[in-house]
């Protein structure tokens, strides 16, 4: 490996890093807007990242991106519309969560993801799993059926989360467009309803102006609510063109277990051992599942050697 791709690699780990810390830390910042409507979050939150994420890619790629959004193959508008709706479906169950102190459960959303993932894939993408995955699924759905049963209801901000992120997940796989572009897409759908929204709401008087006048701290921490969206995800797609999706698979669990925390350690939410019992399933799940991984790929590789020996 020469000099320049060893700190190719090396950038791209720090992306990453810097990605899901800052997804992980999300909860602090919007639990600083927790005076705000989720909905409002949301909807600020589309306008200012469709205009940082446009203006990035405008000077990235010059105004011929916006023809992916208007002249763009009917499959791939259509993936890219649905993908949208998924997406701010999840950022405001997310934001909602959040500031109605099921920050714990959010992480469980993330943790369960990868394992939902699997379960996707094979019903839509028509993949094969291996035993130790089927075992890891299974495991996680112990976990799951175990907080159900403890609790009365499933955890449905979980569930919903894990699955609308990875039916995103899906349509962005077949969608063959570019990350930091295809959000740029996204936002281009949302963000006309997005504005139409908030004037409406800031003409019938229920904008979060309606609580006090000229609260310039609110509104700026909802303008740079479109950096804290725009950015983790431009890093994200800046480190998996440099480091392998392995590295980057088991990075993604810095998120989820920085929400976890903050949830348990700062935000001071109940955490039992009825609840610790059915993580643990989860984590158990998760252990299993990337020890596969880790092995599958080795022996990949080992393959890849051997046939050019």
């Amino acid at each position: 490996m020469s000099a320049s791709t060893r700190q190719d690699v090396t950038r791209g780990i720090w992306a990453a890093l810097a990605s899901f810390t800052l997804w992980g830390v999300a909860p602090l910042y919007w639990h600083l807007l927790k005076h705000v409507p989720s909905l409002q979050i949301v909807l600020h939150r589309v306008v200012w990242s469709a205009l940082l994420v446009g203006a990035f890619l405008t000077w990235r790629d010059g105004r011929h991106w916006l023809r992916l959004a208007l002249t763009g193959a009917p499959r791939l508008r259509a993936m890219l519309l649905l993908s949208s709706v998924l997406i701010a479906f999840n950022w405001g169950l997310y934001i909602w969560a959040v500031n109605a102190g099921h920050v714990v459960e959010t992480a469980l959303g993330y943790f369960i993801n990868p394992l939902l993932n699997v379960v996707i894939g094979v019903l839509f993408l028509r993949e094969r799993l291996r035993p130790l995955q089927w075992l890891s699924v299974a495991i996680a759905l112990v976990g799951v059926l175990w907080l159900t049963w403890q609790y009365g209801r499933p955890p449905w901000i979980a569930l919903a989360l894990a699955a609308s992120f990875g039916l995103y997940g899906v349509l962005r796989k077949l969608a063959h467009v570019d990350a930091v572009t295809g959000l740029g897409i996204e936002n281009a759908y949302l963000v006309l309803p997005a504005l139409a929204a908030l004037l409406w709401l800031h003409g019938a008087g229920l904008g979060y102006t309606s609580t006090g006048p000229g609260d310039t701290a609110t509104f700026a921490l909802l303008v740079l609510s479109g950096l804290i969206t725009a950015l983790p995800l431009i890093g994200f797609a800046y480190a998996v063109r440099r480091v392998s999706l392995t590295v980057v698979g088991v990075m993604q669990y810095i998120a989820p277990t920085l929400q976890f925390l903050i949830g348990v350690l700062i935000f001071d939410e109940p955490f039992d051992r009825v609840r610790l019992l059915g993580f643990l399933c989860i984590w158990v799940a998760l252990a299993v599942f990337m020890a596969d991984g880790l092995r599958h790929t080795r022996r990949q590789r080992q393959a890849a050697l051997a046939d050019l020996a």
